[in-house]
């Protein structure tokens, strides 16, 4: 049976050629480990290197596996403060490789799989976060407008209808009940902040390892990893962001929640909060446990619909069985938050 990961080299280099300028094979493709949503290629050919992302082939929710959103994002940010790749093309022809796709120029930097920096020393560590918490403050303050992305998503009413939306597409990915996800859409529902007028570029997956930093410095190089972004409400990111700290640090997504972070050098979930107010030039967050509350609702739903996909045999790599299996666990973290009410 051929793998339905497999590219078709000669049509792929017949249409880069066609379609980016200076390219030039022969071509060869190697498939990166890890990611569990868009697979992700290395390309090489004779006139350098890029970087290919693909919906996957089979059974698909609607809406999900965007590279199109990816693209058009990442393009309008190119002369902005947050670092991106250089975008090349969007093929939408399914008859190349067999679904849409995108290619980006190749960037040689590194990206840290384990939130807890176990190889940089406490300085590093701090330099890091901080170099993370100045790219998603200078994300929400892009000029929506300014960069055509006005109509990327609906404006007001954000968290109502992800929410919904989340709610939908966990229903259809649905294998079993979990009691914890019953209750926190509830309370959602019950506990809506008023609707702030608050608008910004989300990006849907704001982590560590969605990140491409230097070699030899804490720079950033890019935000990677665009999928679920919208337009939307600037606390999902950031509470997403520090989700990452209240879970385990022997979760099958490794979490910070367990560890001494002060002496790693990294900073508390205030301080950190309170670093990204000074950036954008607030003085505090109102319903933060609502926004963290979300967080865990939205991150559950999504890795439910990973377990799903692997059921269906088209997640793209072994690890979606361990990821989806978070699910319940994270529903459970979510509703000790609200019980706790911090």
């Amino acid at each position: 049976m051929a793998d339905v990961f497999e590219l078709d080299i000669a049509a792929l280099t017949a249409y880069l050629e066609k379609h980016i300028d200076g390219f030039k094979g022969p071509l060869s493709a190697e498939k990166f480990a890890g990611g569990q949503s868009n697979p992700t290629y290395l390309l090489a050919a004779a006139s350098g290197k890029y970087v290919l992302r693909r919906k996957p082939p089979g059974e698909l929710l609607k809406s999900a596996h965007a590279v199109d959103r990816e693209f058009r994002v990442m393009k309008a940010l190119e002369n902005t403060d947050v670092p991106v790749p250089k975008m090349r093309v969007l093929c939408d022809d399914d008859s190349i490789i067999g679904s849409m796709f995108y290619v980006m120029d190749f960037l040689d930097g590194r990206i840290f799989w384990n939130a807890a920096l176990p190889e940089q020393t406490p300085a590093e560590r701090s330099a890091i976060y901080d170099a993370m918490n100045k790219v998603l403050a200078d994300l929400h303050n892009v000029d929506v407008e300014k960069v055509g992305l006005s109509d990327y998503g609906k404006p007001g009413n954000y968290f109502e209808r992800q929410i919904s939306r989340w709610t939908t597409q966990y229903r259809a990915s649905e294998t079993e009940t979990i009691p914890a996800m019953e209750k926190m859409m509830v309370w959602l529902n019950d506990n809506l902040p008023p609707d702030d007028g608050l608008v910004c570029i989300n990006h849907g997956d704001f982590r560590l390892d969605n990140m491409m930093f230097s070699h030899d410095s804490s720079d950033v190089l890019a935000l990677l990893d665009w999928e679920l972004s919208t337009l939307g409400h600037p606390y999902a990111d950031l509470a997403y962001q520090c989700m990452q700290l209240r879970i385990p640090e022997d979760s099958a997504i490794p979490g910070l929640g367990d560890i001494d972070r002060e002496a790693l050098g990294i900073p508390s979930e205030k301080a950190y909060v309170k670093q990204y107010c000074e950036r954008r030039g607030i003085s505090g967050i109102d319903n933060w446990v609502f926004y963290l509350a979300f967080a865990f609702f939205r991150l559950s739903a999504i890795l439910q619909g990973v377990y799903k996909r692997a059921l269906y045999g088209n997640a793209s790599s072994q690890k979606a069985l361990d990821y989806g299996a978070l699910a319940a666990p994270l529903a459970e973290l979510g509703l000790a938050l609200i019980e706790k009410g911090e």
